[in-house]
């Protein structure tokens, strides 16, 4: 009997101890917990269909810090090599009109792609793009100076750069473009 009390007690005791040292896992449990979202706010992916005839960019999607969320953006449109040109632009960057966003998770709207892809094109029609042409964009806030330079850009983007490429094969009539090299 006294055998039975003393191994009792010692599963006790041993049960107590064993518990004790289980912490509750919704506790931290000391180990740091990172942030859940790196980076800039929104991440931009293009939409893998097919983009219509003449068009530059494709649909625009957008995921986001649901801690983070903006209501308003301006596509920032960026151009690290405009192949050959008759006239040199005077910026090497294009901003879209803003337009709402809203959500941790969307799309920028067929119509803002289809202005910004008008806005390019006619952009190329009148420095007489011709050639390959590379070019990144990415989500602004809609308080941005459209004559902004470059570090006020970046200090208002709220995703990181997308590089895009494409050919424009056709330019306004008159253009002759002389065969210019980039190297």
């Amino acid at each position: 009997m006294k055998k039975g009390i003393i191994l009792a007690i010692g599963l006790l005791v041993g049960g107590v101890a064993v518990l004790a040292g289980c912490k509750s896992q919704g506790s931290n449990a000391g180990i740091p917990v990172g942030p859940k979202w790196k980076g800039l706010p929104y991440r931009l992916t293009f939409d893998t269909k097919a983009a219509k005839s003449g068009a530059v960019l494709p649909g625009i999607q957008y995921t986001a810090n649901p801690d983070a969320l903006e209501t308003r953006a301006i596509l920032a449109i960026r151009f690290d090599d405009l192949g050959d040109t008759k006239t040199t632009p005077p910026s090497n960057k294009m901003f879209i009109y803003p337009t709402d966003i809203s959500g941790a998770q969307g799309a920028l709207s067929a119509d803002y792609i289809k202005a910004a892809n008008e806005q390019l094109s006619e952009f190329f029609k009148n420095y007489c793009v011709k050639g390959k042409v590379k070019m990144s964009v990415a989500l602004v806030r809609s308080s941005l100076n459209t004559e902004a330079g470059d570090a006020e850009v970046d200090q208002m983007r709220m995703s990181d750069w997308m590089p895009i490429a494409t050919v424009v094969k056709s330019t306004r009539p008159g253009c002759g473009l002389a065969s210019r090299s980039k190297q």
